[in-house]
């Protein structure tokens, strides 16, 4: 039997209004340095304005503290910062949602949270 002090549980830590916060902080990131992104299966490739790396580097510090569950592997170069963020097989059946915020260049994004597409309340 596992040790259940070693299970990540694949869910986020923060309330709802964080999270809505949270999402709205990603969007305007993504809208102001998103360059492009890139998905396959269960890893997400984002890559940012090089000129935007304090701000990535935020992201991730607090979406590790917020969705342990999740990997992060942070990049820089000079023309560019990646981020890949990988899910766990466990968390496949939400992967489309976990990362959909992360790819969106919009504000939009901050709606998926709450896993519909009419918008909160619907």
């Amino acid at each position: 039997m596992p040790d259940t002090d070693d299970i990540t549980p694949i869910a986020c830590t923060l309330d709802a209004g964080s999270l809505k916060e949270r999402l709205a902080w990603i969007a305007d990131l993504n809208r102001r340095a998103l360059l492009a992104s890139h998905r396959d299966d269960l890893r997400l490739t984002l890559t940012y304005d090089p000129s935007t790396g304090d701000d990535v580097r935020r992201m991730v510090a607090g979406e590790q503290s917020c969705c342990a569950f999740l990997l992060f592997d942070v990049t820089e170069r000079t023309d560019a910062v990646t981020v890949t963020i990988t899910a766990p097989e466990d968390a496949r059946a939400a992967a489309e949602a976990l990362f959909e915020p992360f790819a969106r260049r919009s504000a939009d994004a901050a709606v998926a949270a709450c896993g519909c597409r009419a918008g909160c309340g619907a």
